[in-house]
């Protein structure tokens, strides 16, 4: 979320000022109306005692890099990869997982059943998208973000010559230059790379 659009009438330049996209108060009312509507629907009984003044839990949390990580593992691949299947024998599916708190593998073994339910929780309603970009951030946008980048007298031009190529990485041991041939990104660590030379220089 960019926090901040061109107005279609004055075509100029908003950006929100408060830390909150929209009043998170607000925001709390109207997903719990639309939480309780969407029960009845569904024909849902609700238990008798179910609080009424309930709210969403709305916190600010800074700059999103951690959610981005979290959510990156779901919005282009399924909720396990089929490598962490490791069998499925009458009628029990063994899988293995991280744990968040240790960061070690562990393995767990659940009936076929009870493995289906754990992944058809992580599957969206009908309608739903894991990731959907709107006003000029959306791909069918490029009139709007040409006309924004006259509002905001942004040259992409100029600032794409400045874009400086980088160095080549060199082999410490020959001096040969290096080819990244993948990259790793872990929760607050720094970016790994692995590299191999090219013909003439050591193996890494």
């Amino acid at each position: 979320m960019p926090a901040a659009t061109l107005n279609k009438k004055s075509r100029l330049w908003c950006q929100k000022e408060s830390k909150y996209l929209f009043n998170h108060k607000a925001l709390a009312k109207v997903f719990r109306a639309l939480f309780l509507k969407g029960c009845i629907e569904q024909n849902l009984i609700l238990p008798r005692d179910y609080p009424k003044t309930w709210v969403v839990d709305c916190r600010q949390v800074g700059s999103g890099d951690k959610a981005l990580i979290y959510l990156g593992r779901y919005l282009y691949r399924g909720v396990i990869r089929e490598k962490d299947i490791l069998s499925c024998k009458n009628g029990n599916v063994t899988f293995r997982y991280m744990e968040s708190e240790s960061k070690q593998y562990k393995t767990r073994t659940l009936p076929g059943a009870q493995f289906l339910w754990l992944i058809l929780q992580h599957t969206l309603p009908l309608r739903f998208r894991r990731a959907r970009d709107y006003g000029f951030l959306h791909a069918n946008s490029k009139s709007l973000i040409q006309t924004l980048h006259y509002v905001l007298k942004f040259d992409a031009k100029k600032w794409l010559k400045k874009i400086k190529p980088r160095p080549p990485m060199r082999c410490s041991c020959c001096g040969a230059i290096m080819k990244i041939v993948q990259t790793r990104i872990k929760a607050g660590e720094s970016i790994m790379a692995l590299c191999t030379p090219q013909p003439r220089g050591a193996f890494l």
